[in-house]
């Protein structure tokens, strides 16, 4: 049998993704005591059942903290499997040592959800890839380019030419380009702190081209409108933009509704933080509840993603 529960910051694409997979939320309580402590507690009985705990680790920590403490109660509760439902992975950006001295977040956080009593993890579009080897049991890594890709079908775009906002991005704005069939882009900048560009650099040609560039994060959204108004200055005819996570901390909104940007597709892994006409959500619930049904029959996942 099949329960599926919800953290409290993801309440909102769970009920979607329950509707989609046709069954209720698992009903499960939260106690906020005084001192900001809090405890979650199935208000059913799971035991011997495969239960799927949805909930994204955006800041604060609390939300990553609150799904430690679902999956332990659910371990207590005696349920057969585990599975947490992560649509947006928290602390990926942290995963090496980039200088001297910090710690590997990604890493930490892959090990307090493995001791926490997790059997499988779905997520969709890591930072990194490699945070996949970060856990010592099943990762199912989603994609979503299963989304994006039948959208920017149907939009009809003419003079298509996909774009990545840095290099790290190469390997996506390729693999959509393949998908598509047309050229790709690339913009190389380089910075000496964290969200400040000090310099960015177009590498082809997008003159008389209607551009989609590609990220798995906007957060501040510096690189992505620099990136635009990097494409309209070489001639672009338009641009536009499909990013599966929308941080969009600071003053990132502000700068979308300023930016040369036509239109930005978001997912629905973190909830909107900002009304905004150039920003477009697609949901992400229909994929998710069909790779639960998926997983729970012991059915192939991969072929979701063969275009």
């Amino acid at each position: 049998m099949v329960n599926i529960f919800s953290g409290r910051a993801t309440r909102y694409l769970s009920e979607k993704i329950a509707v989609s997979y046709g069954k209720k939320l698992g009903d499960v309580k939260f106690t906020d005591f005084s001192d900001g402590e809090f405890q979650p507690s199935y208000e059913e009985n799971i035991r011997g059942n495969d239960i799927f705990i949805i909930q994204s680790t955006f800041p604060p920590s609390d939300n990553l903290f609150e799904l430690l403490l679902m999956v332990d109660a659910a371990k207590r509760a005696s349920a057969k499997h585990i599975v947490a439902v992560i649509p947006y992975f928290g602390f990926a950006r942290q995963d090496r040592k980039d200088k001297p001295r910090v710690s590997i977040a990604a890493k930490l956080v892959a090990n307090l959800i493995t001791a926490a009593g997790v059997n499988r993890i779905i997520t969709i579009d890591l930072h990194a890839d490699q945070i996949q080897g970060f856990f010592d049991l099943p990762v199912d890594h989603l994609f979503a380019s299963s989304i994006f890709i039948p959208y920017i079908r149907q939009m009809h775009i003419p003079n298509l030419v996909f774009a990545s906002p840095d290099t790290g991005g190469t390997r996506r704005a390729a693999a959509y380009a393949k998908i598509m069939e047309v050229p790709f882009v690339i913009c190389y900048k380089q910075r000496t702190k964290p969200n400040q560009i000090d310099d960015m650099a177009l590498i082809g040609d997008v003159k008389g081209k209607d551009v989609i560039l590609l990220d798995d994060i906007v957060d501040t959204a510096t690189t992505l409108t620099k990136a635009a108004k990097l494409m309209e200055e070489n001639g672009a005819s338009s641009v536009r933009a499909f990013v599966t996570h929308p941080v969009l901390s600071a003053s990132a909104c502000e700068k979308i509704e300023k930016s040369v940007f036509k239109e930005i597709f978001v997912t629905d892994t973190i909830p909107q933080r900002c009304q905004n006409n150039k920003i477009k959500v697609l949901s992400c619930a229909d994929m998710l509840a069909d790779v639960i049904g998926r997983v729970h029959r012991h059915q192939s996942i991969s072929s979701i993603f063969k275009f």
